[in-house]
């Protein structure tokens, strides 16, 4: 048994390199070996447990490399630009804010990538901002609010890595945070879009001309097809709790994808869309390959233990076990995936000793991971100011109100199990 100490250190070490922009994938390897080292193990053992960590998700890593499938055909056949410019269309001019957020939710929740999904909406954003003169980073807010809303509800990589670690389906994962995911979207249009106001003179930087969704001439497929492929996943993941039809989200979600290219009528542009995906995921395995040698380390330590015994003396201590550590560990490496990662793989035992459910278990911690995924020593804080040409301090300002909206996420998730075991 390691001890927590050494381990802490370790963790702390590999956050202050992450802070100072070295690679993630190796700050955690480093991390791990020094957190092994320092917690009183010798280097053989501690690489031992560094494999152990990798080993236990590559299951996971797998499912998310075919996942790319679904994600480059999105992308690639501009099917994720469709449905977000025709909800933004239908909602019209007195809903922008639920649009923008609404459109950058169901993107994200059909598998797009959370900055993905932001980039991708984006442009429409902008040309609502020169329009109209909203603050860019009003617009901005609303869209990150989306995004988290829809990543808990989502085939993406930290909710198959939390159901996966959790040997939870993830369809059942992904659908029991509905609610929360609903109500997570209601306080991002009402209670965020009200309390914060940006400033309607942000200076914003545009190179090329914006996106506008009613002049656009581009050969974008229908509505219709766009929704056809992750429609067809969803319901081959949703067969295992209907009538116990197991399709594995490996097959799953990349069927899907490939159901929607026919219909989109883009066969020849499979390839593309292959490779397009094969390299948004590749950088999300490597960084769970890193993520799973501190979690292996961490796992083989006492800090398990001396959490359940800091949180066994509250009521809701040990549950809250679940939503606390995807908290932890999204703030440790500001990433939903890597935090959902570590916490899954590091909690998920002694989570289901004090009784919670596989299935929540996953669920709590992956709403956990988007509390703090945005702070500015990880990639997602730059990956979205960028996209609306935002000052480091406009993003900074930004962070309270993104932190409160994962907090929503957190705290319904947790409600909703509570309110399950008395049903």
């Amino acid at each position: 048994m390691l001890s927590a100490i050494g381990v802490l250190i370790g963790l702390a070490l590999a956050i202050f390199l992450i802070i100072k922009k070295v690679p993630i994938a190796y700050c955690l390897i480093l991390g791990a070996v020094v957190g092994g080292l320092c917690g009183g193990v010798s280097l053989v053992d501690t690489i031992e447990q560094m494999f152990a960590g990798v080993k236990d998700i590559i299951p996971a890593i797998l499912r998310i490399l075919t996942a790319g499938v679904l994600t480059g055909i999105l992308i690639q056949t501009g099917a994720a630009e469709t449905i977000s410019a025709a909800i933004i269309k239908r909602l019209g001019r007195n809903n922008i804010f639920l649009a923008l957020a609404l459109s950058t939710m169901l993107l994200t929740a059909v598998g797009v990538f959370i900055d993905v999904a932001v980039i991708t909406v984006a442009p429409i954003a902008i040309s609502l901002h020169k329009r109209y003169k909203i603050p860019a980073s009003k617009l901005l807010l609303m869209m990150i609010g989306g995004g988290k809303c829809g990543n808990i509800i989502s085939p993406n990589p930290n909710t198959i890595v939390s159901a996966e670690n959790f040997q939870a389906p993830l369809s059942s994962v992904m659908a029991v945070n509905v609610i929360a995911a609903v109500v997570g979207l209601i306080f991002t249009v009402t209670v965020i879009k009200w309390i914060y106001s940006g400033s309607k003179d942000e200076a914003m930087v545009i190179d090329t001309e914006a996106v506008d969704p009613e002049i656009d001439n581009r050969n974008l497929p229908s509505l219709f097809s766009s929704i056809a492929g992750p429609v067809v996943a969803i319901l081959l993941l949703a067969l295992r709790p209907i009538c116990g039809v197991v399709i594995d989200p490996l097959i799953a979600l990349p069927a899907g994808g490939l159901v929607g290219l026919v219909l989109m009528r883009r066969s020849r542009e499979a390839l593309k869309c292959v490779s397009l995906g094969l390299s948004k995921m590749t950088g999300v395995a490597i960084l769970l390959i890193g993520t799973g040698t501190i979690a292996g380390v961490i796992k083989a330590s006492s800090i398990t233990g001396m959490i359940v015994g800091m949180l066994s003396s509250s009521h809701f201590g040990e549950t809250l076990m679940a939503p606390l550590s995807g908290i932890l560990m999204s703030a440790a490496t500001a990433s939903t995936t890597a935090g959902a990662t570590i916490a899954s793989s590091s909690f998920a035992p002694s989570i289901m000793a004090t009784g919670v459910s596989a299935v929540w278990g996953a669920a709590m911690i992956n709403s956990g991971a988007t509390v703090l995924d945005h702070l500015p020593h990880g990639t997602f804080f730059h990956a979205t100011g960028g996209t609306m040409s935002l000052t480091f301090r406009r993003c900074m300002a930004l962070v309270p109100y993104e932190t409160a909206i994962g907090l929503v996420l957190a705290i319904m998730t947790f409600v909703c199990y509570e309110l399950s075991r008395f049903f």
